[in-house]
């Protein structure tokens, strides 16, 4: 798993704020539906949490989730040399809107690694998705309906439903993402 000093200020921020208003990991697990275990393994760095785990956070802690999304401007460099802001397991994002705080729209770039699904947490938060394929083959699940767009082909769902994306083909996928919070 890649690491980088961006690791650490999302866990220090969403420590500080947890001892902020006294919530212990299991009190935020069961706000969040995450296990406390992950819950710590983010707040140590360990884990670069999904955008989506980011919103359930900061629903929870009652803050803009642009508190936890402004991280440093630190950069991982992948051997293609692409630059990417932040990683998790298997892909990575770019936050569009870093000035979104207190708005309910925000906008991600998000790339795929070729043949790979998120892992871990399923996906589901209060409000809507829409995607873009920029490149590549996606399948993405909502609920149990299966959507599979290429490049060109977009989705709008409600994103309250758990949801998961996969990248179906063997290159990379480039993705436009919006989410609407409420």
């Amino acid at each position: 798993m890649l690491k980088s000093k961006a690791t650490q200020p999302i866990g220090k921020k969403l420590q500080k704020l947890r001892k902020e208003k006294k919530l212990t990991f299991k009190n935020l697990g069961n706000e969040t539906g995450l296990k406390p275990q992950f819950i710590s393994q983010i707040e140590k760095g360990d884990v670069i949490p999904p955008v989506s785990v980011i919103l359930q956070l900061s629903r929870a802690l009652g803050i803009d989730s642009s508190i936890l999304l402004n991280v440093e401007r630190g950069k991982l460099v992948k051997q293609s040399d692409e630059d990417y802001i932040k990683r998790t397991k298997d892909y990575s994002y770019k936050v569009l809107t870093p000035e979104a705080r207190d708005k309910h729209l925000k906008a991600f770039r998000i790339f795929i690694d070729p043949q790979s699904e998120h892992k871990g947490v399923s996906y589901q938060h209060m409000g809507e998705e829409f995607i873009y394929v920029l490149e590549g083959k996606i399948e993405v699940m909502v609920g149990e309906n299966k959507n599979i767009l290429s490049s060109g082909e977009c989705l709008h769902f409600n994103s309250s439903i758990v949801h998961k994306l996969q990248n179906i083909s063997a290159n990379h996928a480039e993705l436009l993402v919006i989410l609407y919070t409420p």
